[in-house]
């Protein structure tokens, strides 16, 4: 049996979830809200869906329509209302990322998903990738890790907000690089400097160009370079990686298939399905009685976190340690937290870090 969804939404992101949604077998598409109800109509019609109900309010469409859960692709500033309502409401969430449009925000969802019971899930479509999964399984016969890399180099001209966004490729794209690299090693962010420029050419008003490197759990460091205004010899959308072990070294263009040179065979990666349409399966496989997705908000939330330790550090030009930025979100936090439950629940928290371990 197919399970009612409503999505927030109608975009360009919200017109290809409800593409995702359309193609899924396990699920159905309840209705559609967005602020501009014209907009919502117009992308159920251009999908042939005219009758699907439309509406201004997720929690309120839910209830109307039966629907079982909401997909939440609004903007990042919407992420917190929305998905804090649907919660509240008993209704489980698949969110686009970021999970929040700050850490202190994130931190105060993932308070509610624990208040709630209920399931929140950030949707990091970019781990749902064959590829990646067996680059990650070439990792793990490269005896103990010491630098993975990634080359990012692309030259998009979106129009729009990421034009004149202050922090365009960190604020909008890295969050994927640095969350693959959590992944990938299985190790979390303990530091980070980064500096960021924008080259004369850029068609951007802010920084369109940065290099962080991350020192990671265990001691291996991560370093991402990249670029959103470098014409010609364009990386993959994913990026281009190299990770260097004791054992060996394995490369993986972010399109093909990885390659491998080290002592011995790596096992072949499972196949997570792709992109959003693998990442609404799993959530819906979970609202089933299956494992809990990647991307659960717990888990999440240290890949916002090591974007907003890069800024902090192009900003400042000093390395920023990972803690003493949760600290002060989690400060923040509770000193702006409007909900008697949730507050209470950030407060009963030991260790921000602890906190943010499997729900």
């Amino acid at each position: 049996m197919s399970t009612p969804l409503v999505l927030v939404g109608a975009g360009g992101m919200g017109r290809a979830w409800l593409a995702a949604i359309r193609a899924e077998a396990g699920a159905e598409l309840a209705g559609v809200v967005d602020l501009d109800l014209d907009a919502a109509r117009g992308a159920l019609a251009d999908a042939g869906l005219a009758d699907v109900p439309v509406g201004t309010d997720a929690v309120a469409l839910a209830r109307e329509t039966g629907a079982r859960a909401v997909v939440n692709v609004t903007v990042p500033a919407a992420h917190h209302p929305v998905t804090t309502a649907a919660l509240f409401a008993g209704l489980p969430v698949l969110g686009e990322k970021p999970v929040a449009e700050s850490v202190p925000r994130a931190l105060s969802l993932v308070a509610a998903a624990e208040v709630t019971g209920e399931l929140f899930v950030v949707s990091q479509s970019r781990r749902y990738n064959r590829q990646l999964f067996a680059f990650r399984e070439q990792a793990r016969t490269l005896g103990d890790l010491g630098v993975l890399t990634t080359e990012f180099f692309k030259a998009p001209r979106f129009g729009g907000f990421r034009d004149a966004m202050a922090h365009p490729l960190l604020l909008d794209m890295a969050i994927h690089p640095f969350d693959t690299a959590r992944f990938l090693l299985g190790a979390e962010p303990v530091s980070v400097y980064c500096e960021e420029f924008n080259p004369s050419w850029s068609w951007y008003d802010g920084d369109a160009a940065a290099t962080a490197v991350f020192e990671m759990t265990g001691g291996v460091r991560y370093s991402y370079t990249g670029s959103w205004c470098s014409p010609g010899q364009e990386t993959s959308w994913n990026g281009a990686w190299r990770l260097s072990g004791r054992d060996g070294t394995a490369v993986w263009d972010g399109d093909h298939d990885p390659v491998v040179e080290g002592p011995r065979d790596a096992a072949e990666g499972a196949d997570p399905g792709d992109g959003i349409a693998g990442s609404l399966a799993t959530f819906l496989a979970a609202l089933d009685g299956g494992p809990t997705p990647m991307g659960e908000a717990h888990e999440n939330v240290l890949s916002l976190v090591m974007v907003a330790a890069a800024v902090e550090s192009a900003a400042t030009g000093a390395k920023v340690l990972v803690d003493d930025l949760l600290e002060r979100a989690y400060a923040e936090a509770l000193a702006t937290e409007t909900r008697e439950d949730v507050r209470a629940q950030l407060a009963s928290w030991t260790s921000v870090r602890a906190a943010l371990g499997p729900a």
